[in-house]
């Protein structure tokens, strides 16, 4: 990319979890404190956080709808909540030019066949022989079709009419925090004006129950906050959320009158595995590199693994020993490709309502008054690890400076 011209203002928020869907009901969210949604009964012994279903006509056609899973419901449903925030939704020769990028996972998976196979494979005690033969005689390739993770792409420029330029990332956490990398640069440059990022997370599913469990990241039997979570059975309590912003440069915004709820800063990324030895240095040169020392709030996207969020914690209270943080994970549950997104939403919701966000555990240290820049992370479960300052706009439409 080449050097910054353009700040990036984030113009429009849509966002649908447990919580319901919306500005006011997240920032009522972030006030009240209180978990949401909590689910242990479900899928026990597994602890998820319930999506609140909208009125889904409200922006997604019942045709439309039939053609898609829960995961691309909830995103295209929160991409027209942004669109619509952004007062462009029914501007056509707008969102005909506008770049999307989304963060997905894979499709939602046939448990039928899966649980055939599983039982299968109980049965003859080998798996690679069996899965050989299932690919090659009883699974159709049009089985996979509808696990495509660029679908949610699709869908959107379908029922939204956002038909610029599409990308996609797929890679859990990491997707989210590229969509948004990815998005800001893009605009920061001048390769773009404006943009459509986020994603979308379907979390009341079995299949990526089994996944998370059999990895050893599930929370199992009740719920406890994230930084609480410290044995065995803790760990990821996912929620279903969908996470959409509008991102658009300072020029353009003003150009069309635009309201804008905060500044975002360059994001800051690191990958790599969780191998014991290099987490903790890739995560403090993140958060040095997104700009910790200019916070007055840290969100954290902490997923609640208790090895990885320790770290976290840890490089957080070293990085900025005085900043309160709030670990969003406990009130909305774990989004995977959708928790950066949401994490930088409820930052710019914060700012602009000049919000004191109260703690969300008793650990957490309270806060004197609203935030007016908030560094807002993510640290994979499994891997990679981002964060991005989220600042308010001075009084000539500025991002404030520290």
């Amino acid at each position: 990319m080449s050097e910054a011209k353009n700040e990036v203002w984030i113009t429009g928020i849509g966002i649908l979890s447990a919580a319901g869907e919306g500005k006011d009901a997240h920032l009522a969210a972030l006030s009240a404190a209180k978990p949401l949604g909590v689910d242990v009964d479900t899928f026990a012994p597994f602890v998820v956080h319930k999506l609140a279903e909208p009125e889904w006509a409200t922006q997604i056609s019942r045709r439309d709808m039939r053609q898609m899973e829960p995961w691309q419901q909830i995103g295209t449903y929160a991409a027209g909540l942004a669109l619509e925030d952004a007062g462009v939704k029914d501007n056509e020769d707008l969102c005909g030019t506008m770049d999307m990028i989304v963060a997905a996972g894979g499709g939602e998976r046939d448990e039928d066949v899966d649980t055939a196979i599983m039982a299968e494979a109980r049965s003859t005690g080998g798996t690679d022989a069996l899965l050989a033969n299932k690919l090659s005689n009883d699974l159709r390739p049009t089985l996979f079709l509808a696990q495509l993770s660029n679908l949610l792409a699709g869908n959107i420029s379908i029922v939204h009419k956002v038909t610029g330029s599409s990308r996609t990332f797929m890679g859990e956490e990491g997707a989210g925090i590229s969509a948004l990398q990815t998005a800001a640069a893009r605009i920061a440059s001048g390769q773009s004006q404006i943009a459509l990022a986020g994603g979308g997370y379907n979390a009341e599913r079995n299949d990526m129950l089994l996944f998370f469990s059999l990895g050893g990241f599930a929370q199992q039997d009740k719920a406890k906050p994230v930084g609480e979570r410290t044995d065995d059975t803790d760990g990821l309590a996912l929620g279903s959320i969908g996470a959409f912003l509008v991102l658009e440069s300072a020029d353009h915004a003003k150009a069309r009158g635009a309201k804008a709820y905060a500044k975002l800063s360059p994001v800051s990324v690191g990958y790599g595995a969780r191998d014991g030895t290099k987490e903790t240095k890739r995560i403090a040169d993140v958060v040095t590199k997104a700009g910790i020392a200019d916070a007055d709030l840290i969100l954290s996207g902490a997923s609640g693994v208790p090895s990885i969020t320790a770290v976290e914690n840890t490089v957080l209270a070293q990085s900025a020993p005085n900043t309160p943080r709030r670990s969003f994970g406990t009130l909305f549950g774990h989004g995977v490709e959708t928790q950066f997104p949401l994490g930088v939403a409820l930052a710019a919701l914060a700012i602009k309502d000049a919000a004191n966000i109260p703690p969300f555990e008793t650990a957490e240290s309270t806060a004197s008054n609203g935030a007016s820049s908030v560094l807002v992370t993510t640290v994979g479960h499994n891997r990679a690890e981002g964060a991005a300052l989220v600042s308010a706009l001075d009084a000539n439409g500025s991002g404030a400076t520290a």
